[in-house]
């Protein structure tokens, strides 16, 4: 199927969809040309109408002062809602069950207080032992506020000895032995580290069967891979818009609240005045009155400028069809780029490079995450003053992600064409 050849990857990208989505990102100069870049699952590449969009609020800005949340173009009274659709379509849900708000781990530790509710029989936390230390903050921190030991409270993951990922069955086992005891399941929806994709559609069922409320981190998901959150059930997620998304650094985050829970008046959530009803907002009740769907979780005016910067991008995913298409184009990509390394372990007597992500596209988005058998950093160093920029984690792993909006099959010929260099460099 797949050929380690210039000429195939170039073929490859003739074929492409996409291929004049490329054009429509800055990728960083190394050695005077485009770097291939494989780390927009840390930083997404800016789009080239970023500029555009964010040019318009400043000007908006110096034309309107504060009638600007009025009379902008986009009135920033209401700038949320021109984002809804379109990041409702990426996650799967309803536009009511989005909004866009604050940072990814203020949104985490926001909805762990409206749906992590524990009592003395019922407080365990499940989520991944090797998660992101965010996460792990979050929950360790949501056990110790409402009292509760966190060594005792948190129910970590680990995988099989002498295995690095987690195995479904092994995931849906501990929620059912813990039973009873779970108050909430928090995962992250693809793990930061090595890739894997859990089955969330499976996960939630089997949490809502032992009276378990779930959520998902989407840092590594939102824009990676299809989701489906409201037809699975989900109870809660958040997203960052920095990686996959594009929206630069910093990005404003955004949560998801399943229509179940959106209007009821018994889930307890922290309140502002931008998650009030907007008809009475300005009178300036003393009573917080919910906005309908989750913008009641909204609590402070919206991040026009960080917004808008999301909205160009979202605008350029809307164009290709949003994920459904992107992701028949990734799982070919990612294939590929599996096919290349497989190539390069063949050639030699002993492999030097294991692939840590499922091999089961099911089970992984766009990265793989990749450990050597030695000089891993050395590798990493080089690969980077050589025109290619992936990332870094410790203890041992250097994750590739080749995004489908911007990255190409030559990028990935390229890539493993240096990768072998470097290989025959370092064995020797």
């Amino acid at each position: 199927m797949f050929q380690y050849s210039l000429a195939f990857a170039q073929e490859m990208d003739q074929k492409d969809p996409f291929k004049e989505f490329r054009n429509r990102f800055y990728f960083p100069q190394l050695n005077g040309k485009d770097a291939v870049y494989f780390t927009g699952n840390s930083l997404g590449l800016q789009p080239k109408t970023t500029q555009h969009y964010v040019l318009n609020e400043l000007e908006d800005w110096a034309t309107f002062g504060v009638e600007g949340h009025f009379h902008a173009r986009m009135p920033w009274f209401s700038y949320q809602d021109f984002l809804t659709e379109q990041i409702a379509a990426l996650l799967g849900a309803k536009s009511e069950e989005v909004v866009s708000m604050n940072s990814l781990t203020t949104n985490l530790h926001l909805l762990m207080i409206s749906f992590y509710r524990p009592t003395k029989e019922r407080y365990k936390i499940i989520c991944e032992y090797d998660a992101f230390p965010s996460d792990l903050y979050a929950v360790q921190t949501q056990a110790a506020l409402h009292g509760f030991n966190p060594e005792d409270a948190v129910v970590y993951l680990k995988p099989r000895d002498g295995e690095v990922t987690l195995r479904d069955e092994d995931v849906l086992e501990a929620i059912r032995s813990h039973g009873s005891s779970v108050a909430t399941v928090m995962l992250g929806a693809v793990n930061y580290y090595t890739g894997q994709f859990f089955d969330l559609q499976a996960i939630s069922t089997l949490a809502h069967q032992v009276g378990a409320t779930v959520g998902f981190n989407l840092a590594h998901a939102a824009g990676n891979v299809v989701l489906k959150l409201h037809d699975w059930q989900v109870d809660y997620a958040c997203f960052c818009s920095y990686k996959y998304l594009n929206a630069g650094p910093g990005g404003v985050s955004g949560i998801f609240v399943h229509e179940k829970h959106c209007d009821n008046p018994e889930l307890p959530r922290l309140a502002g005045w931008w998650g009030n009803d907007p008809s009475t907002r300005f009178t300036m009740p003393r009573t917080f009155v919910p906005a309908k769907g989750a913008r009641s979780w909204q609590q402070s005016n919206a991040p026009v400028l960080s917004m808008a910067a999301l909205k160009a991008s979202l605008d350029i995913f809307s164009e290709a069809g949003m994920m459904e298409p992107l992701r028949t184009k990734s799982e070919k990509l990612t294939g590929y780029l599996e096919f290349l390394i497989h190539q390069l372990n063949a050639k030699r007597d002993t492999p030097l490079i294991k692939i840590i992500t499922p091999a089961d596209q099911n089970r992984r988005g766009c990265q793989l995450s990749l450990v050597f058998a030695a000089k891993g950093r050395e590798i990493f160093r080089e690969l980077t003053e050589k025109g290619i920029i992936a990332d870094w984690r410790e203890p041992d792993v250097i994750r590739v992600a080749p995004v489908p909006l911007y990255n190409s099959f030559e990028d990935c010929y390229w890539f493993a064409n240096i990768l072998e260099e470097l290989l025959h460099t370092f064995a020797h």
